[in-house]
């Protein structure tokens, strides 16, 4: 059996790659520390977002277990567009509905779930990892999530919260997905 817990980072200043945690995200850090002590788990990988607001999400984790964070470049947020866009909602909707809609410079939703089941796909396969961290941002765990099943969308994305974890569980081929944080 293997388990990937997604974890969307904690509280942050802001959405652009070095913005730091909010004194309320470092609070939150600290407890998603505590979380996943309490899952009496040995992990075998720690991977997070290249952004710092994720590798600070788990940072405190590593730490107490004295773990490397390895940073994977595709676990970055996805661009929807690289021009501002004023009706965002509505366009990230859109994209969870038509998973190959993308704005100019931006990312379709196909796009995105490639690059980062790129990642999955390589843990899968690796024998030797049966527990792994993924920390990464709510678009892109939304997209993974909807990968697997096809319920999660736009709405499932309304309702995440920083942080959040999820476990998909592979046990015989089968997968399992599982919210844990309900704090």
């Amino acid at each position: 059996m293997k388990k990937i817990f997604l974890v969307r980072h904690c509280s942050a200043v802001g959405q652009h790659k070095d913005s730091p945690l909010t004194k309320e995200g470092i609070r939150q850090a600290r407890q998603l520390s505590t979380f996943f002590a309490r899952q009496n788990i040995e992990f075998d990988k720690i991977i997070s977002s290249p952004y710092l607001r994720a590798i600070e999400s788990i940072k405190p984790y590593a730490e107490q277990i004295n773990s490397r964070i390895e940073v994977n470049e595709n676990l970055r947020e996805r661009i929807l567009s690289e021009e501002p866009i004023d009706d965002w909602l509505d366009v990230l909707e859109q994209s969870f509905i038509d998973l190959d809609f993308a704005l100019p410079g931006g990312e379709s939703g196909n796009d995105c779930i490639r690059r980062a089941n790129s990642v999955l796909e390589s843990l899968y396969s690796n024998n030797a990892l049966s527990n792994i961290i993924i920390v990464s941002h709510g678009n892109l765990i939304t997209l993974l999530l909807k990968y697997y099943d096809n319920t999660f969308g736009f709405d499932h994305w309304k309702r995440l919260r920083n942080p959040d974890v999820f476990v998909i569980t592979l046990d015989n081929g089968l997968k399992k997905i599982e919210c844990l944080w309900d704090l």
